[in-house]
């Protein structure tokens, strides 16, 4: 997705990497989150798009439990979006 992508869906940030998990169902969101945060360097940011209902309470504690960091969450549109920051 490229950073008028992001900013568009409401991230407002132009994200390192994206992951696109709409259609899958916990726990494949996280699963597919920390696989794409392991391929980034500390610092950068990863957008994920989720249409799993369960996934902003699922973003906020595996933020907390990983140590990362979320810097936005927003629903629109029946999707879910997250930007994370490795830690």
């Amino acid at each position: 997705m490229s950073g008028e992508q992001a900013s568009s869906a409401g991230i407002g940030h132009d994200a390192d990497a994206q992951v696109d998990a709409r259609g899958h169902r916990c726990p494949m969101p996280l699963l597919m989150a920390k696989r794409g945060l392991n391929g980034l360097e500390v610092g950068q940011t990863l957008h994920l798009i989720s249409t799993d209902a369960g996934s902003r309470r699922d973003f906020e504690v595996f933020a907390k439990q990983s140590g990362h960091e979320l810097l936005k969450a927003l629903d629109r549109d029946d999707e879910f979006h997250f930007l994370l920051r490795k830690n």
